[in-house]
């Protein structure tokens, strides 16, 4: 689909609507279709975005070179970093208990940050790096346990098959690497295949390290039956007008009234185009289940799969809504009681860049938001390094 036919596609105001308990909908199923031959590396990056990622920062090019020197300079890309492994990952509630959690998940950064350095620098040592914090984990864990084992598996999730595609396809020697491979299919991918009906981006991390793994593991099965997942979860995550008076929900949640839906949104009644099921919540959260939504849907464009046209609209709304009120604009009673609780994160430059600048979509308020943000870090979850990798990157 073309930039300009997408754009009217995706034209449209916002509009507000009340709730009715006629129109609690549940998202219709839409079947996906995994690729014959999974592209590699092909988790968040392509190759051939890894090449200009590779050639603007040789070239000293902006805002490539900044972002860049911000994560070499960050403690992930430390050379002397020791891996912290354990059999069992126990994370509770806000991560109360933390037994390993965030060792796990910074390692995993850690590795993907080590894997870029490699292909810009060439410098073996930054792969070889990426290699030990991926061999000590996969030499070690067992399971993730307690209430947030779900979430904490889809963000570490999230983020090992990304460096482990890059060291697997563009480096020289990875002896250990069935080792990991056995590791995302029996400790991470049954934590996450099934998904959640807890808030939103719960299910939407764990169906982005359920792609991302599937990806690594040419399991089309599994991506299909995550990529399906998503898609239905992604329409009961961001409302359009469209939707009718309520938004949709994924099949096989309950919520089948008015109240139940309303609850299940923060309290929200009214409901306006871009609004999420958790903007009442926090901006944070939110943050979340957009950054994975556009991560997901990088994935399988590199996968060959455009879902765009299908989620397109959606995350452009998402992230214009959010951006609007995270810039500053004043809070209206009607949402979420006239107060927000910002803090967006580092989650506007993937999705900016595929509707932005691959489609050619006016986006004024994720476009100010973006660059004011640039260089975007990590948030230390699953979210690291977008300004460099997704910055203008068309390829």
């Amino acid at each position: 689909m073309s930039g300009a036919l997408l754009a009217a596609v995706l034209a449209g105001p916002a509009s507000a609507a009340k709730p009715s308990p006629a129109a609690a909908t549940a998202a219709a199923v839409v079947t996906p279709a995994a690729p014959t031959t999974f592209t590699h590396p092909g988790v968040l990056v392509s190759q051939s975005q890894l090449d200009f990622v590779r050639t603007q920062v040789q070239a000293g090019a902006q805002p490539w070179k900044s972002a860049y020197d911000q994560m070499m300079a960050s403690t992930y890309a430390s050379l002397s970093r020791t891996p912290a492994p354990r059999a069992v990952v126990e994370c509770g509630s806000y991560s109360n208990p933390n037994y390993g959690c965030t060792d796990e998940r910074e390692d995993a950064i850690a590795a993907y940050t080590d894997a870029l350095a490699w292909y810009i620098t060439k410098d073996a040592r930054y792969a070889q790096k990426a290699i030990q914090l991926m061999d000590a984990w996969s030499a070690v864990i067992t399971s993730h346990t307690n209430s947030n084992a779900p979430l904490q598996t889809g963000w570490a999730g999230s983020v090992w098959p990304r460096a482990a595609e890059i060291i697997r396809y563009t480096y020289t020697s990875w002896p250990n690497v069935d080792r990991f491979a056995t590791m995302l299919r029996t400790v991470y991918l049954p934590e996450v295949i099934n998904g959640s009906n807890s808030n939103g981006n719960w299910e939407l991390s764990m169906m982005e390290a359920a792609v991302g793994i599937s990806v690594f593991l040419n399991d089309g099965t599994s991506y299909d039956k995550a990529v399906t997942r998503y898609l239905n979860r992604v329409q009961a995550y961001i409302y359009l007008a469209t939707d009718g008076s309520l938004p949709k929900t994924v099949p096989g949640s309950g919520l089948d009234t008015s109240a139940k839906i309303v609850s299940y949104w923060q309290g929200q009644s009214t409901f306006v185009t871009g609004l999420t099921q958790e903007t009442c919540r926090d901006f944070t959260h939110t943050g979340y289940g957009i950054s994975a939504i556009s991560h997901v849907a990088e994935t399988a464009r590199i996968q060959g799969q455009d879902l765009y046209p299908q989620v397109g609209e959606r995350l452009r709304q998402a992230l214009g809504f959010q951006s609007k009120y995270q810039l500053g604009a004043s809070v209206p009673s009607w949402l979420c009681g006239g107060s927000l609780n910002l803090g967006l994160g580092p989650i506007t430059e993937v999705g900016f860049n595929a509707l932005h600048n691959r489609l050619g979509i006016a986006m004024t308020n994720t476009q100010a938001l973006t660059e004011q943000q640039r260089p975007a870090g990590s948030n230390n979850l699953f979210v690291a390094w977008e300004t460099l990798t997704h910055a203008n990157n068309t390829s």
